[in-house]
């Protein structure tokens, strides 16, 4: 047993999560990771990593158990396991919106319930969810997507006010577009219509354009740390245009917004 704080943080084995991971390590804290498949994982020094699907509530809860088994205790939770979907939103399907749900929604609610008795045992702790920029200002082609973290933010905002309480608090991180391979991996839809063709291409041509020249991951990780170690805040965007668009979201006019969506994604 150590005095360390314990971190959980799923997906964990690439991009944000494992930046975050190499981050909280060194700076002391004892840090389990996850990942659905640690054989193809490259080892993180000071993370122990644990195999875990949030999509399957059996896998969560070994994963917790297991956490609790070498440590007794989670001070904080990293919700970042995520999946992408680009296509027009005619062209989804349930079945592949309710997989972008069941990873991005139901996997946050997932664990959530399996490590709030823990942190209310203890009288404290800290969720951090990796939300989007999309998840307050959404684009074409990437609706699915958007309205999963749509809905985790209103998740984290209603979760908040029922366990402050406890001494747990809900936090919210909202990156803009991140140089990672999660951002220039996304799977496509499987059934995609001809009309929309043109305009996915050149919104996905634009993005992975953006992603290229993005920052990487490491200037999230130093916002989740901000979010451990700071004075609390529940929405926290990540670089200069997150915080932007988080302001002109809410006080420009409506037009205003609209065409700068479209030009950002390569519409106009």
């Amino acid at each position: 047993m150590t005095n360390k704080k314990v971190v959980l943080i799923t997906g964990a084995s690439s991009g944000i999560g494992r930046a975050t991971a190499e981050l909280l390590s060194n700076r002391g804290y004892r840090v389990f990771g996850t990942s659905r498949n640690l054989e193809y994982v490259a080892p993180i020094p000071g993370v122990e990593m644990l195999p875990l699907n949030v999509r399957d509530i059996a896998s969560v809860e070994a994963c917790v158990a297991r956490v609790l088994d070498a440590s007794d205790r989670i001070d904080v939770l990293i919700n970042n396991a995520g999946y992408g979907l680009v296509g027009a939103v005619e062209e989804t399907s349930p079945d592949e919106a309710q997989f972008v749900f069941d990873t991005n929604l139901f996997g946050v609610l997932r664990m959530v319930r399996a490590i709030l008795p823990v942190m209310r045992r203890q009288g404290s702790g800290r969720i951090i969810n990796t939300s989007s920029i999309l998840g307050f200002l959404p684009g074409p082609f990437f609706g699915l997507y958007a309205s999963s973290k749509h809905a985790l933010e209103a998740l984290s905002e209603s979760l908040d006010h029922e366990v402050r309480g406890f001494g747990i608090r809900v936090v919210l991180i909202e990156p803009d577009i991140t140089n990672t391979q999660f951002g220039a991996n996304w799977s496509q839809v499987k059934q995609p219509i001809n009309d929309y063709a043109h305009d996915v291409k050149r919104a996905a041509s634009t993005i992975a354009r953006k992603i290229k020249k993005a920052a990487g991951p490491e200037t999230v990780a130093a916002e989740i740390l901000r979010a451990i170690e700071g004075p609390y805040q529940m929405r926290r965007p990540v670089g200069f245009h997150a915080r932007l668009l988080s302001r002109l979201r809410r006080f420009m006019p409506a037009g205003p917004v609209d065409r700068s969506i479209r030009q950002s994604f390569g519409l106009i």
